[in-house]
Protein backbone atom coordinates (compact mmCIF):
# COMPACT_ATOMS: atom_id res chain seq x y z
CA UNK A 1 0.00 0.00 0.00
CA UNK A 2 2.90 1.92 0.82
CA UNK A 3 6.10 1.13 -1.14
CA UNK A 4 8.49 2.79 0.69
CA UNK A 5 7.68 1.42 4.25
CA UNK A 6 6.83 -2.26 2.63
CA UNK A 7 10.03 -2.40 0.98
CA UNK A 8 12.03 -1.11 4.51
CA UNK A 9 9.99 -3.24 6.19
CA UNK A 10 11.12 -6.65 4.54
CA UNK A 11 14.79 -5.33 4.81
CA UNK A 12 14.69 -5.26 8.05
CA UNK A 13 12.83 -8.56 8.68
CA UNK A 14 14.14 -11.13 10.58
CA UNK A 15 12.78 -14.85 11.96
CA UNK A 16 13.92 -13.93 15.28
CA UNK A 17 11.74 -10.40 15.65
CA UNK A 18 8.74 -12.30 14.33
CA UNK A 19 9.74 -15.27 17.31
CA UNK A 20 10.15 -12.34 19.46
CA UNK A 21 6.53 -10.70 18.46
CA UNK A 22 4.50 -13.97 18.90
CA UNK A 23 6.19 -14.67 22.49
CA UNK A 24 5.20 -11.16 23.30
CA UNK A 25 2.04 -11.58 21.90
CA UNK A 26 0.86 -14.43 24.21
CA UNK A 27 2.68 -12.96 26.98
CA UNK A 28 0.32 -9.56 26.68
CA UNK A 29 -2.79 -12.07 26.20
CA UNK A 30 -2.22 -14.41 28.80
CA UNK A 31 -2.60 -17.39 26.93
CA UNK A 32 -1.30 -18.81 23.92
CA UNK A 33 -2.97 -17.50 20.72
CA UNK A 34 -4.72 -20.06 18.77
CA UNK A 35 -4.56 -18.25 15.82
CA UNK A 36 -2.52 -17.58 13.08
CA UNK A 37 -1.01 -13.62 13.41
CA UNK A 38 0.92 -12.53 10.42
CA UNK A 39 4.52 -11.35 10.05
CA UNK A 40 3.82 -8.39 9.40
CA UNK A 41 1.15 -5.41 9.63
CA UNK A 42 -0.25 -3.31 6.72
CA UNK A 43 0.61 -0.13 6.30
CA UNK A 44 -2.32 2.27 4.39
CA UNK A 45 -3.01 5.86 2.85
CA UNK A 46 -4.91 7.68 6.00
CA UNK A 47 -6.95 8.31 2.55
CA UNK A 48 -7.75 5.02 2.15
CA UNK A 49 -9.04 4.35 5.48
CA UNK A 50 -11.13 6.81 6.06
CA UNK A 51 -13.25 6.31 2.79
CA UNK A 52 -13.54 2.84 4.36
CA UNK A 53 -14.78 3.91 7.22
CA UNK A 54 -16.86 6.67 5.86
CA UNK A 55 -18.64 4.22 3.12
CA UNK A 56 -19.32 1.91 6.46
CA UNK A 57 -21.14 5.08 7.87
CA UNK A 58 -23.15 5.75 4.46
CA UNK A 59 -23.92 1.91 4.25
CA UNK A 60 -25.42 1.34 7.40
CA UNK A 61 -27.15 5.19 7.27
CA UNK A 62 -28.81 3.71 4.29
CA UNK A 63 -30.50 0.90 6.51
CA UNK A 64 -31.26 3.26 9.52
CA UNK A 65 -33.02 5.07 6.60
CA UNK A 66 -35.13 2.60 5.13
CA UNK A 67 -38.57 1.30 6.82
CA UNK A 68 -39.05 -1.73 4.36
CA UNK A 69 -35.49 -2.93 4.90
CA UNK A 70 -36.36 -2.96 8.94
CA UNK A 71 -39.87 -4.49 8.23
CA UNK A 72 -38.57 -6.99 5.97
CA UNK A 73 -35.17 -7.78 8.43
CA UNK A 74 -37.98 -9.39 10.84
CA UNK A 75 -38.30 -12.28 9.21
CA UNK A 76 -34.20 -12.61 9.59
CA UNK A 77 -34.99 -13.24 13.69
CA UNK A 78 -35.78 -16.85 14.12
CA UNK A 79 -38.37 -16.88 17.18
CA UNK A 80 -36.45 -18.93 19.25
CA UNK A 81 -33.85 -16.64 19.14
CA UNK A 82 -35.94 -13.15 19.35
CA UNK A 83 -34.69 -11.16 22.20
CA UNK A 84 -37.19 -8.60 23.75
CA UNK A 85 -36.35 -4.82 24.33
CA UNK A 86 -34.22 -4.53 20.86
CA UNK A 87 -32.16 -1.53 21.14
CA UNK A 88 -32.61 1.18 17.97
CA UNK A 89 -29.15 0.92 16.93
CA UNK A 90 -26.32 -2.29 17.28
CA UNK A 91 -23.78 -1.09 19.16
CA UNK A 92 -20.98 -3.37 17.69
CA UNK A 93 -20.80 -2.97 13.68
CA UNK A 94 -17.89 -4.29 11.26
CA UNK A 95 -17.54 -3.50 7.81
CA UNK A 96 -15.44 -5.98 5.67
CA UNK A 97 -13.95 -4.63 2.28
CA UNK A 98 -11.35 -6.03 0.42
CA UNK A 99 -9.66 -3.94 -2.28
CA UNK A 100 -9.94 -3.55 -6.24
CA UNK A 101 -7.06 -2.21 -8.85
CA UNK A 102 -9.12 0.44 -10.16
CA UNK A 103 -6.48 1.59 -12.10
CA UNK A 104 -2.36 1.22 -11.53
CA UNK A 105 -1.98 2.05 -8.51
CA UNK A 106 -4.93 3.05 -7.14
CA UNK A 107 -7.59 0.69 -5.02
CA UNK A 108 -11.15 0.98 -4.39
CA UNK A 109 -12.61 -1.09 -1.42
CA UNK A 110 -16.05 -3.08 -2.17
CA UNK A 111 -17.79 -4.20 0.78
CA UNK A 112 -17.59 -8.24 1.81
CA UNK A 113 -20.13 -7.95 4.02
CA UNK A 114 -21.24 -6.11 7.53
CA UNK A 115 -22.19 -7.50 11.06
CA UNK A 116 -24.01 -6.16 13.94
CA UNK A 117 -21.65 -8.06 15.99
CA UNK A 118 -18.84 -7.76 18.30
CA UNK A 119 -15.25 -8.38 16.84
CA UNK A 120 -11.30 -8.51 18.40
CA UNK A 121 -11.87 -5.05 19.79
CA UNK A 122 -9.57 -5.99 22.98
CA UNK A 123 -7.15 -8.00 20.98
CA UNK A 124 -6.68 -5.45 17.78
CA UNK A 125 -4.41 -3.04 20.31
CA UNK A 126 -2.45 -5.29 22.14
CA UNK A 127 -1.89 -6.70 18.42
CA UNK A 128 -1.01 -3.08 17.38
CA UNK A 129 1.58 -2.55 19.98
CA UNK A 130 3.25 -5.54 20.08
CA UNK A 131 3.93 -4.94 16.46
CA UNK A 132 5.37 -1.87 17.06
CA UNK A 133 7.69 -3.02 20.20
CA UNK A 134 8.63 -6.20 17.99
CA UNK A 135 10.26 -4.56 15.19
CA UNK A 136 10.57 -1.01 16.65
CA UNK A 137 8.16 0.65 14.02
CA UNK A 138 7.82 4.45 14.54
CA UNK A 139 5.01 5.70 17.28
CA UNK A 140 3.55 8.14 14.57
CA UNK A 141 1.88 5.11 12.71
CA UNK A 142 -1.74 5.01 13.93
CA UNK A 143 -3.90 1.66 14.06
CA UNK A 144 -6.74 4.02 15.62
CA UNK A 145 -9.59 5.90 13.37
CA UNK A 146 -12.43 8.70 13.87
CA UNK A 147 -9.48 10.40 15.78
CA UNK A 148 -9.47 8.06 18.50
CA UNK A 149 -5.74 8.17 20.34
CA UNK A 150 -5.34 4.88 22.57
CA UNK A 151 -6.52 6.39 25.86
CA UNK A 152 -9.71 7.34 23.90
CA UNK A 153 -10.45 4.22 22.57
CA UNK A 154 -9.84 1.90 25.31
CA UNK A 155 -12.20 4.51 27.51
CA UNK A 156 -14.60 4.18 24.47
CA UNK A 157 -14.92 0.26 24.54
CA UNK A 158 -14.84 -0.02 28.55
CA UNK A 159 -18.11 2.56 28.21
CA UNK A 160 -19.52 0.74 25.71
CA UNK A 161 -19.31 -2.71 27.66
CA UNK A 162 -20.02 -1.42 30.66
CA UNK A 163 -22.81 0.68 29.81
CA UNK A 164 -22.31 2.84 33.42
CA UNK A 165 -23.00 -0.72 34.98
CA UNK A 166 -20.43 -1.99 37.81
CA UNK A 167 -17.91 -4.53 36.50
CA UNK A 168 -18.65 -7.32 38.81
CA UNK A 169 -22.62 -7.36 37.45
CA UNK A 170 -21.32 -7.27 33.73
CA UNK A 171 -20.13 -10.88 31.71
CA UNK A 172 -18.47 -11.34 29.06
CA UNK A 173 -21.04 -14.53 27.70
CA UNK A 174 -19.82 -17.28 25.09
CA UNK A 175 -19.97 -21.12 24.21
CA UNK A 176 -17.37 -22.89 26.21
CA UNK A 177 -15.22 -19.28 26.46
CA UNK A 178 -11.57 -20.86 27.43
CA UNK A 179 -11.49 -23.27 24.36
CA UNK A 180 -12.23 -20.62 22.04
CA UNK A 181 -10.01 -19.56 19.67
CA UNK A 182 -10.80 -15.93 20.46
CA UNK A 183 -9.61 -16.41 23.70
CA UNK A 184 -7.12 -13.93 24.14
CA UNK A 185 -9.21 -11.38 23.03
CA UNK A 186 -11.38 -12.17 26.25
CA UNK A 187 -8.95 -12.33 28.70
CA UNK A 188 -7.56 -9.02 27.28
CA UNK A 189 -11.27 -7.62 27.15
CA UNK A 190 -11.55 -8.88 31.18
CA UNK A 191 -8.11 -7.12 32.30
CA UNK A 192 -9.72 -4.09 30.75
CA UNK A 193 -12.92 -4.03 32.24
CA UNK A 194 -12.70 -6.30 35.07
CA UNK A 195 -15.98 -7.89 34.10
CA UNK A 196 -16.38 -11.92 34.08
CA UNK A 197 -16.25 -14.65 31.41
CA UNK A 198 -18.92 -16.34 31.47
CA UNK A 199 -19.92 -19.83 29.25
CA UNK A 200 -23.73 -20.16 28.51
CA UNK A 201 -24.09 -23.68 29.94
CA UNK A 202 -22.86 -22.07 32.86
CA UNK A 203 -25.73 -19.20 33.04
CA UNK A 204 -29.11 -20.10 35.41
CA UNK A 205 -32.35 -18.67 35.14
CA UNK A 206 -34.36 -17.58 38.33
CA UNK A 207 -37.34 -16.18 37.30
CA UNK A 208 -36.28 -12.84 35.02
CA UNK A 209 -33.17 -13.13 36.32
CA UNK A 210 -30.14 -14.37 34.93
CA UNK A 211 -27.09 -15.42 37.86
CA UNK A 212 -23.35 -17.08 36.95
CA UNK A 213 -21.49 -18.82 39.82
CA UNK A 214 -24.20 -17.05 42.23
CA UNK A 215 -24.00 -13.85 41.20
CA UNK A 216 -26.86 -12.11 39.56
CA UNK A 217 -25.95 -10.65 35.63
CA UNK A 218 -27.48 -6.90 34.50
CA UNK A 219 -25.55 -6.53 31.49
CA UNK A 220 -24.15 -9.41 29.02
CA UNK A 221 -21.34 -8.65 26.38
CA UNK A 222 -22.99 -10.79 24.02
CA UNK A 223 -20.41 -12.93 22.20
CA UNK A 224 -22.35 -15.91 21.38
CA UNK A 225 -22.28 -17.04 17.86
CA UNK A 226 -26.19 -18.03 17.00
CA UNK A 227 -25.34 -20.22 14.08
CA UNK A 228 -22.64 -22.08 16.70
CA UNK A 229 -25.02 -22.70 19.39
CA UNK A 230 -27.97 -23.93 17.34
CA UNK A 231 -25.43 -26.18 15.13
CA UNK A 232 -24.07 -27.66 18.75
CA UNK A 233 -27.30 -27.77 20.02
CA UNK A 234 -25.75 -26.49 22.78
CA UNK A 235 -28.14 -26.96 26.28
CA UNK A 236 -28.65 -24.01 28.30
CA UNK A 237 -31.14 -22.81 31.11
CA UNK A 238 -32.77 -20.04 29.12
CA UNK A 239 -33.88 -18.94 25.87
CA UNK A 240 -33.38 -15.93 24.00
CA UNK A 241 -36.65 -14.87 23.70
CA UNK A 242 -37.49 -14.88 27.39
CA UNK A 243 -38.42 -11.93 28.65
CA UNK A 244 -35.30 -11.32 31.28
CA UNK A 245 -34.19 -8.44 33.55
CA UNK A 246 -30.92 -8.06 31.91
CA UNK A 247 -28.87 -5.57 29.27
CA UNK A 248 -27.09 -6.12 26.27
CA UNK A 249 -24.24 -4.91 25.43
CA UNK A 250 -24.48 -5.47 21.73
CA UNK A 251 -28.22 -6.65 21.41
CA UNK A 252 -28.34 -10.21 19.72
CA UNK A 253 -31.05 -9.23 16.85
CA UNK A 254 -28.42 -6.88 15.48
CA UNK A 255 -26.64 -10.27 14.77
CA UNK A 256 -29.70 -10.91 12.49
CA UNK A 257 -30.56 -7.79 11.15
CA UNK A 258 -27.28 -6.48 10.02
CA UNK A 259 -25.18 -9.40 8.24
CA UNK A 260 -25.49 -10.70 4.90
CA UNK A 261 -29.16 -9.91 4.51
CA UNK A 262 -28.54 -6.58 4.08
CA UNK A 263 -26.16 -7.33 0.88
CA UNK A 264 -28.66 -7.16 -1.70
CA UNK A 265 -30.46 -3.49 0.13
CA UNK A 266 -27.70 -1.64 -0.53
CA UNK A 267 -27.28 0.86 -3.31
CA UNK A 268 -23.83 2.23 -3.27
CA UNK A 269 -20.46 2.42 -5.54
CA UNK A 270 -18.94 0.06 -2.85
CA UNK A 271 -21.25 -2.69 -3.05
CA UNK A 272 -21.00 -5.65 -5.76
CA UNK A 273 -23.98 -7.10 -7.23
CA UNK A 274 -26.15 -9.21 -4.65
CA UNK A 275 -29.54 -10.75 -5.19
CA UNK A 276 -31.14 -12.89 -2.43
CA UNK A 277 -30.91 -16.47 -4.66
CA UNK A 278 -34.87 -16.71 -3.89
CA UNK A 279 -35.45 -13.75 -6.43
CA UNK A 280 -32.93 -14.84 -9.38
CA UNK A 281 -35.23 -15.82 -12.31
CA UNK A 282 -32.58 -16.62 -14.43
CA UNK A 283 -28.94 -17.34 -12.83
CA UNK A 284 -25.71 -16.19 -14.82
CA UNK A 285 -24.77 -18.31 -17.13
CA UNK A 286 -20.81 -18.00 -16.11
CA UNK A 287 -20.98 -18.71 -12.35
CA UNK A 288 -17.14 -18.91 -12.30
CA UNK A 289 -17.96 -15.04 -11.67
CA UNK A 290 -19.99 -15.36 -8.75
CA UNK A 291 -20.48 -16.03 -4.96
CA UNK A 292 -22.98 -18.17 -2.76
CA UNK A 293 -22.65 -17.42 0.59
CA UNK A 294 -25.46 -18.77 3.27
CA UNK A 295 -26.57 -15.76 5.50
CA UNK A 296 -25.57 -16.52 8.52
CA UNK A 297 -22.88 -18.96 8.62
CA UNK A 298 -20.07 -17.12 10.70
CA UNK A 299 -15.71 -17.98 9.54
CA UNK A 300 -17.00 -18.91 5.91
CA UNK A 301 -18.73 -21.82 6.80
CA UNK A 302 -20.91 -22.80 3.76
CA UNK A 303 -19.65 -20.32 1.08
CA UNK A 304 -18.78 -21.36 -2.14
CA UNK A 305 -16.93 -19.68 -4.45
CA UNK A 306 -17.53 -20.04 -8.63
CA UNK A 307 -20.86 -22.38 -7.68
CA UNK A 308 -22.06 -24.90 -10.12
CA UNK A 309 -25.67 -24.70 -11.49
CA UNK A 310 -25.91 -28.23 -10.04
CA UNK A 311 -24.99 -26.99 -6.25
CA UNK A 312 -27.53 -24.64 -6.46
CA UNK A 313 -30.03 -26.83 -7.93
CA UNK A 314 -29.79 -28.82 -4.62
CA UNK A 315 -30.42 -26.06 -2.51
CA UNK A 316 -34.16 -26.93 -1.48
CA UNK A 317 -36.61 -24.04 -3.09
CA UNK A 318 -38.00 -23.51 0.37
CA UNK A 319 -34.50 -22.22 1.72
CA UNK A 320 -33.18 -19.84 -0.70
CA UNK A 321 -34.44 -17.22 0.55
CA UNK A 322 -31.18 -18.22 3.34
CA UNK A 323 -29.11 -17.90 0.20
CA UNK A 324 -27.51 -14.99 -1.73
CA UNK A 325 -26.12 -14.67 -4.70
CA UNK A 326 -23.16 -12.19 -5.23
CA UNK A 327 -20.54 -10.80 -7.77
CA UNK A 328 -16.96 -11.88 -6.99
CA UNK A 329 -14.44 -9.52 -7.03
CA UNK A 330 -11.07 -9.64 -8.08
CA UNK A 331 -9.16 -8.18 -4.96
CA UNK A 332 -5.76 -6.95 -5.57
CA UNK A 333 -2.70 -8.65 -4.17
CA UNK A 334 -1.80 -5.26 -2.44
CA UNK A 335 0.84 -6.51 0.11
CA UNK A 336 4.41 -7.62 -1.19
CA UNK A 337 6.32 -10.10 0.81
CA UNK A 338 9.09 -12.12 0.84
CA UNK A 339 6.57 -15.07 0.44
CA UNK A 340 4.80 -13.55 -2.53
CA UNK A 341 1.75 -10.85 -3.30
CA UNK A 342 -0.89 -11.13 -0.69
CA UNK A 343 -4.23 -10.09 -0.48
CA UNK A 344 -5.75 -7.98 2.91
CA UNK A 345 -9.91 -7.83 3.51
CA UNK A 346 -9.75 -4.68 5.74
CA UNK A 347 -12.33 -4.53 8.33
CA UNK A 348 -13.71 -1.52 9.51
CA UNK A 349 -14.83 -1.80 13.18
CA UNK A 350 -17.27 0.89 14.53
CA UNK A 351 -18.82 1.47 18.42
CA UNK A 352 -22.40 3.21 18.65
CA UNK A 353 -21.68 5.99 21.12
CA UNK A 354 -25.17 7.24 21.95
CA UNK A 355 -25.46 9.55 19.14
CA UNK A 356 -23.73 8.09 16.00
CA UNK A 357 -21.79 5.10 14.78
CA UNK A 358 -17.95 6.07 15.16
CA UNK A 359 -15.20 4.16 13.43
CA UNK A 360 -12.51 3.36 15.97
CA UNK A 361 -9.97 0.30 14.74
CA UNK A 362 -8.98 -2.17 12.08
CA UNK A 363 -8.67 -6.06 11.81
CA UNK A 364 -6.86 -6.76 8.57
CA UNK A 365 -6.70 -10.77 7.47
CA UNK A 366 -4.08 -11.25 4.81
CA UNK A 367 -4.13 -14.25 2.72
CA UNK A 368 -2.93 -15.63 -0.72
CA UNK A 369 -5.50 -18.75 -1.06
CA UNK A 370 -9.50 -18.66 -2.63
CA UNK A 371 -10.30 -16.90 0.78
CA UNK A 372 -8.94 -15.30 4.10
CA UNK A 373 -10.18 -18.39 6.22
CA UNK A 374 -7.64 -19.96 8.22
CA UNK A 375 -8.71 -23.57 5.90
CA UNK A 376 -7.76 -21.33 2.52
CA UNK A 377 -4.41 -20.29 3.83
CA UNK A 378 -3.13 -23.70 5.49
CA UNK A 379 0.73 -24.47 5.26
CA UNK A 380 1.16 -20.74 4.23
CA UNK A 381 3.13 -17.48 5.73
CA UNK A 382 3.33 -14.19 5.84
CA UNK A 383 -0.62 -14.85 6.00
CA UNK A 384 -2.97 -14.23 8.75
CA UNK A 385 -4.64 -11.87 11.03
CA UNK A 386 -2.76 -8.60 11.16
CA UNK A 387 -3.07 -4.78 12.42
CA UNK A 388 -3.54 -1.85 10.25
CA UNK A 389 -1.72 1.17 10.46
CA UNK A 390 -2.38 4.56 8.27
CA UNK A 391 0.25 7.16 7.63
CA UNK A 392 -0.74 10.72 6.78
Amino acid sequence: MIPALREQFNRRFTAEKYAHFLAMLDSVSGTHVDFRCSETPVFFPTELLERMAQYGIELYGQLAANPAYYRASEATIPEEYRVPNEAQHPLFVQADFGLVEAEPGRYDPKLVEIQGFPSLYAFQTALARQYKLAYGLDESYDPFLGGLTEESYLAMLRAAILGGRSPEDVVLLEIDPYHQKTLADFLITQRLTGIRIASITDVEKRGRKLYHEGKPIERIYNRVIVDELARKNVPIAFRFSDDLDVEWAGHPNWFFRLSKFSLPWFHHPSVPWTRFLNQIEVLPEDLDHYVLKPLFSFAGLGVKIGPTKEEIAAIPHSERDQYILQEKMDFAATIHTPSGPTKAEIRIMYIWDGAALHPVNTIIRTGRGKMMGVDFNKNLDWVGASAGFHIS
